[in-house]
């Protein structure tokens, strides 16, 4: 039965070469029963040490982990009712398919009937049926793969735990296997917790996302919400291909009207945000797709360096004219040759503005719609 897990300010330190290393830094939070939860983040930002707190094989330097109403903190991986599937494939060599499945079962004392019963189960679920009497090696990455989670399955868990599962696997498998995974989730009466550091996977597969910088939790949300209001330029910039384009501004005082003034532009800012703030440098953020070829309420000049083609849309990786670096999507840069100047046009209802500590002061909604400002 799916349980809710909740963190209460955890803690996980390491000891090496005389100093402290910080892995998790007081994590509070609460996963809901029976969701599908990423965390996500680059390397040695905590993911996997978070994952294996959880599932019994990290205990927190402080703080504590509760399954629902139950303090597991101090609880063996045994007594948790956990299943988890590692990033390596671990297969008994030596064993069939449907052995290793079953394994875990039969360690349980589940007789043969019912075990049998439930890898076959699985294996439906997981479309290896026709593969049960194989061994590990006669199987492709993707096959094996679906052993292993056929192996957490059976078990029937109250917490699923998947670290970076598809990790070394091809593109092409790894969007069948996102597939099989949410498609495997809807029929488990299980919390899924995965960890993953592709941003695309914890975008299309999750109900919420937990963003990890440094140990630290930058942001628990939806995966919308993460793309659409970040509370933080580091949000901004890892969620979302190409990242989020950061352009420095300043605030400043233009008559009785205040801007965001940078290189070849000066956005509208409202007073009651911005007015105890001129003077100070600030970013404004703007994702790549919302740069349009076809112009908008404000204007920037870019200098095309390379241009990418991604299906029908093509990439503009480019600067402005003060150096700073700029991409722009667009299906109409096909004809974007290396050094050509483009102006494109974007809206203050799609932008970002960040501080001087990478905090978000305000979202386009915030801003005034118009009429255009030009640069000071």
């Amino acid at each position: 039965m799916a349980r809710p897990i909740h963190f209460d300010t955890v803690r996980k330190e390491y000891r090496t070469a005389g100093a402290t290393h910080v892995a998790v830094d007081d994590l509070t939070l609460s996963i809901p029963e029976g969701s599908f939860t990423t965390l996500v983040g680059p390397s040695g930002c905590g993911k996997t040490t978070t994952l294996r707190m959880i599932a019994g094989l990290e205990t927190p330097t402080s703080g504590r982990i509760s399954f629902g109403e139950e303090d597991v903190t101090d609880q063996s991986p045994q007594e948790r009712n956990c299943a988890m599937v590692f990033q390596s494939i671990a297969l008994y060599p030596h064993m069939s398919v449907r052995d290793n499945i079953g394994y875990g079962l039969k360690v349980q004392g589940v007789p043969k009937a019912e075990r049998d019963e439930r890898i076959d189960e699985a294996a439906e679920t997981l479309q290896i049926t026709e593969q049960l009497e194989k061994m590990p090696a006669e199987l492709s990455g993707g096959q094996q793969q679906r052993v292993a989670l056929g192996s957490a399955f059976v078990q029937d868990p109250d917490v699923l735990l998947l670290d970076e599962p598809m990790s070394d696997l091809d593109a092409k498998l790894k969007a069948e296997l996102r597939v099989e995974v949410q498609r495997l989730h809807q029929e488990l009466d299980a919390t899924v917790v995965y960890v993953t550091h592709d941003q695309t996977e914890a975008m299309t597969m999750s109900d919420q996302v937990i963003l990890l910088n440094n140990g630290r939790l930058e942001q628990f949300a939806p995966p919308g919400e993460l793309f659409d209001d970040p509370v933080s330029a580091y949000v901004a910039e890892f969620i979302g291909t190409p990242s989020t384009n950061l352009l420095p501004a300043t605030v400043e005082r233009g008559g009785e009207t205040l801007v965001l003034s940078g290189d070849g532009f000066a956005v509208a800012a409202p007073e009651d945000q911005f007015g105890d703030r001129v003077g100070e440098a600030v970013s404004v953020g703007i994702r790549p797709q919302y740069l349009s070829p076809d112009g908008g309420t404000y204007e920037l000049r870019i200098v095309a360096e390379v241009v990418e083609q991604l299906g029908t849309e093509f990439v503009v990786h480019g600067h402005t004219p003060d150096g700073t670096a700029v991409d722009a999507v667009s299906d109409a840069f096909g004809d974007v040759q290396h050094d050509d100047e483009l102006v494109v046009g974007f809206e203050p209802g799609d932008l970002f503005v960040f501080g001087a500590d990478g905090g978000t002061i305000c979202h386009g909604d915030a801003l005034p719609s118009g009429p255009p400002s030009q640069p000071q």
